[in-house]
């Protein structure tokens, strides 16, 4: 959310923010009520104050009275009746700050950056960067889900049966690509200084409060649990790794921290149809995923948005999968915590289309403030506390990474790598399982044995032909 102070002192460019993001006349009237309940705050805050040292001063007015002998009843009668009026003062001042924090978490959004473009929806997001060439087989592509179940790789449903739609079982050299995609991420991450961070699988609402706005689209996509105060996390960027550090206080020396977060698997109740193929791993109720986030001074931040993109960018080179970065517009699927986002869009030969697989948002101070999460600033002496900027992305998702690579291998009939059928060692069957990520082509052959060579893998596959 944004600082108080901040919305007391810029209302105009709150309301210029939110009507930049389409508008919304309830919120913006939200707004002016946040600013009278403030004025107000303000008001009933001096009037307690003031009876409270009424409440001090007559003590010793009746101590001076009764020394000179004179009536202390007019007193007496003041001093009975100040704690029921500096409580109901309270109650009322309490009721005001309780409105203005209902304000505070739900408008307005985060202000955003100025080089986010202008837009109604999503089909006016601005592409900047593209890396790689998208193919159109000339054969027809197969279903990946299809595909999978026939080659003993996955069952949909029998995850059906026992879980319900939505749900799946990898097996095999797909189960082994979900873990080696997990283990690229983490050690390409590990090497460029990102602590791996193993998060709770539940939250409590207070915490996933201090993150995202629960009483909007986002509490709907959660699972919670039933009689508990407990969510299952949606990502692990979002939850845990933001709210670790609720209400404390950072030295500047430990600032920029940058985390990997790992959340085998993350829950999320939405599916809805996504493209042409509604059986598979692309949009599914639980799947993995490997996060960024880092916590950072203000002046460090934007930087620190490139350097994420581009750790996410490496990932997915590294992959040879061809992608586009898309600057999300103002009436795109931006939100209200962020900033700025970047979605980066792999290329789906089978739909023949781009489709969303790594967010990178900059959240600047809005989730830090929700949170209580602050930094010592020996500089800062009017502004000892400052609260910190939270910056987040996607590194892998393994599910919807997963159809991607496998979508690469629907033409398998006609090209394939086939891996050794018995690698004995951990470095081995991860090896093994990345094999499927590529398509058979000598290009990309050429890719993943320079890939191994670096991590130190034997070149002991084979190119064959059908």
């Amino acid at each position: 959310m944004l600082e108080l102070k901040f919305i007391r002192n810029n209302p105009d460019v709150v309301r210029a923010d939110l009507t930049k993001r389409g508008g919304d006349d309830e919120k913006l009237a939200w707004i002016d009520d946040l600013l009278e309940k403030d004025i107000q705050s303000r008001d009933m805050q001096i009037d307690i104050n003031t009876m409270r040292n009424r409440r001090n001063i007559i003590s010793r007015e009746i101590k001076e009275a009764k020394k000179a002998k004179q009536d202390i009843s007019g007193f007496l009668e003041e001093a009975k009746s100040l704690p029921a009026q500096i409580r109901e003062a309270e109650a009322a001042l309490e009721e005001v700050n309780g409105k203005i924090k209902f304000y505070q978490m739900r408008i307005p959004p985060n202000i955003l950056h100025e080089s986010v473009p202008v837009g109604a929806d999503d089909s006016e997001n601005v592409e900047f960067k593209k890396w790689g060439e998208p193919v159109v087989p000339s054969f027809p592509l197969r279903n990946h889900g299809e595909l999978a179940v026939e080659k003993g790789l996955a069952e949909f449903e029998r995850a059906a049966k026992i879980s319900g739609a939505g749900f799946y079982m990898l097996k095999g050299n797909l189960a082994l690509l979900d873990l080696a995609l997990q283990h690229l991420a983490l050690d390409v991450l590990g090497e460029r200084g990102y602590t791996p961070v193993i998060p709770p699988y539940m939250m409590n609402r207070a915490a996933y409060e201090g993150v995202t706005d629960l009483g909007g689209d986002f509490e709907n996509v959660m699972y919670a649990i039933d009689g508990e105060d407990e969510f299952l996390i949606a990502t692990s960027e979002h939850p845990p790794m933001a709210a670790m550090y609720m209400n404390e206080i950072f030295d500047e020396k430990d600032l920029p921290l940058k985390l990997a977060g790992v959340s085998p698997p993350c829950f999320r109740r939405e599916i809805g149809s996504h493209g042409i193929d509604t059986r598979g791993l692309f949009r599914v109720h639980q799947f993995n995923k490997v996060e960024q986030f880092v916590y950072c001074k203000p002046e460090d931040s934007w930087a620190l948005h490139e350097e994420l993109l581009k750790n996410s960018e490496d990932i997915f080179q590294m992959l040879g999968l061809p992608y586009r970065v898309v600057n999300i517009c103002t009436g795109g699927d931006i939100g209200t915590v962020a900033a700025k986002k970047y979605d980066m869009e792999v290329w789906m030969p089978r739909e023949e289309a781009y489709r969303e697989v790594v967010s990178c948002s900059n959240c600047t101070a809005y989730q830090s403030v929700r949170l209580n999460i602050r930094a010592r600033d020996a500089h800062d002496f009017e502004n000892k506390y400052p609260p910190l900027h939270t910056l987040n992305s996607t590194a892998v998702a393994t599910t919807p990474d997963d159809s991607g690579h496998y979508g690469k291998l629907s033409g398998r009939g006609r090209h394939g790598c086939h891996p050794p059928r018995s690698p004995a060692a951990l470095h081995e069957r991860r090896r093994d399982s990345l094999i499927l990520i590529f398509s058979g082509s000598c290009e990309g052959v050429k890719k993943l044995n320079t890939f191994f060579r670096l991590f130190h893998f034997p070149d002991i596959f084979k190119m064959t032909r059908r």
